[in-house]
């Protein structure tokens, strides 16, 4: 097929996520390449939050597409029941990464079947029902973490599963109590989190789930001590603390997973995304070994057709060998700098720019009306007139390719991408910024 002929039968032959299905018109792609992707005009595109904060290590990555190759040369698929070298390798390379508590993995095909599947070990091993997650939060869209997730794209689920509970993030930026640090902030939600469990039955909570560093809700980095302090209630009431890695694991907030900036250690950490690159889909869900003890004895009843796929783990081991070959933790801590210095200097040029948050190469900036009420450019779950879509529209005019949520704008480029490609699609946000400063607001 030609450009075009690829852009009309997508348009009349499939359905696109999160869309009214009459506003999509796919850019046809011909070829990809490091942190690019190039049209079939032969434009080429800046691919700044890794398609959809998956592809850490970019298109093209030769050892990936190597491994999936002769993984296929010597079997595509085998069930889960049988002996696999790449999954019985990559299981063991992803415990090797974890805190010495952690004890097994079970593979799944995406986040949102990770996030599933913890809920359930959760519940089967602690015999309670209720599941706390965070109002903004993602965590998929199937039914399950549909339910555990708390942001506007849980909607259509609704009424939803019975037992799950929400709690507010530690979004200081707006909270309306003014902290004079973050250790205060951090007693203040602590505080609120407890009450909430007691008023809930703390006997009857089973887990806490959260995103460690919540992503596309925006980026919001937890105070000082939220996290160990979240560590604490859960072994004060007996409930599990599982950390959602689907966005921040794999090197992208400049550890090879987020809780490590916070020195906790999960009962449950789900991943994915990273794990393949997106090469081939891939999640999983690592459990304590005194969860994974449990199941010795207990049915885990937990299953999927393509759990552990040889395609994905062989993508799997080449990914994480990379990751550790290539310094990628060293070029995400060198380069993310670059970006907050960068995203701090936006923030004071800009009336438009209400806050930036940033860790490693995961980064969003807030967009406000009013930086001193604060007031968002759009409100919660709803942009109106379309404003949010036309400040996309102004990043694609210039090849700048990310997406936007609720008021922010996203940049999570490939872990890849040198300190000059940033620079050089940064000036391409700031001529976007100066047009919404001077028209949209």
């Amino acid at each position: 097929m030609k450009g075009e002929e690829i852009r009309s039968t997508s348009m009349e032959y499939n359905l696109q996520s999160w869309s009214k299905q009459k506003n999509i018109n796919p850019i046809p792609v011909e070829k990809a390449d490091g942190i690019y992707f190039w049209d079939y005009d032969g434009n080429r595109y800046s691919d700044m939050s890794s398609q959809l904060v998956n592809m850490n290590l970019g298109f093209g990555n030769q050892k990936i597409g190597n491994a999936i190759k002769d993984q296929v040369d010597q079997f595509c698929f085998i069930g889960p029941s049988y002996g696999a070298e790449s999954r019985a390798t990559l299981a063991k390379k992803i415990i090797d990464l974890m805190p010495d508590n952690m004890g097994k993995v079970f593979f799944t095909n995406a986040g949102a079947e990770s996030n599933e599947n913890a809920v359930k070990m959760a519940r089967m091993f602690t015999g309670k029902n209720k599941i706390f997650s965070r109002y903004r939060s993602y965590h998929g869209s199937s039914f399950g973490a549909g339910n555990l997730t708390g942001e506007p794209r849980r909607y259509a689920l609704e009424p939803g599963v019975p037992g799950f509970i929400k709690f507010f993030d530690p979004y200081v930026y707006r909270e309306a109590i003014t902290f004079d640090s973050e250790e205060s902030a951090t007693r203040y939600y602590l505080t609120k989190l407890e009450e909430q469990i007691q008023y809930e039955g703390s006997d009857s909570i089973a887990a806490i789930v959260m995103e460690t560093i919540t992503g596309s809700n925006g980026i919001l980095i937890p105070p000082k001590g939220y996290m160990p302090g979240i560590r604490a209630l859960c072994d004060k009431y007996g409930i599990l603390m599982i950390c959602d890695e689907v966005m921040t694991g794999w090197c992208r907030t400049g550890k090879m997973f987020a809780f490590e900036h916070f020195d906790i250690k999960p009962d449950i950490v789900t991943f994915a995304k990273g794990v393949t690159c997106g090469y081939v889909p891939l999640g999983g869900v690592v459990v304590s070994k005194e969860i994974a003890s449990y199941f010795d004895e207990n049915l885990l009843s937990c299953g999927l057709t393509y759990s552990g796929h040889p395609l994905s783990c062989a993508a799997g081991v080449a990914c994480v060998d990379y990751y550790e070959e290539a310094d990628i933790l060293g070029n995400v801590n060198k380069v993310g700098q670059v970006l907050g210095e960068t995203l701090e200097e936006m923030k004071k040029n800009h009336p438009c720019v209400g806050d930036v948050r940033y860790i490693g190469l995961f980064s969003a900036i807030e967009l406000v009306k009013d930086k001193e009420t604060k007031e968002p450019l759009v409100p919660y779950g709803k942009d109106p007139n379309g404003v949010m879509g036309k400040i996309a529209g102004l990043l694609k005019d210039r090849k700048f390719m990310t997406y936007t949520h609720e008021n922010m704008v996203l940049i999570a480029p490939p872990l890849i991408i040198t300190e000059e490609q940033l620079r050089e699609e940064l000036m391409k946000m700031e001529e976007v910024l100066t047009i919404v400063d001077q028209e949209l607001l």
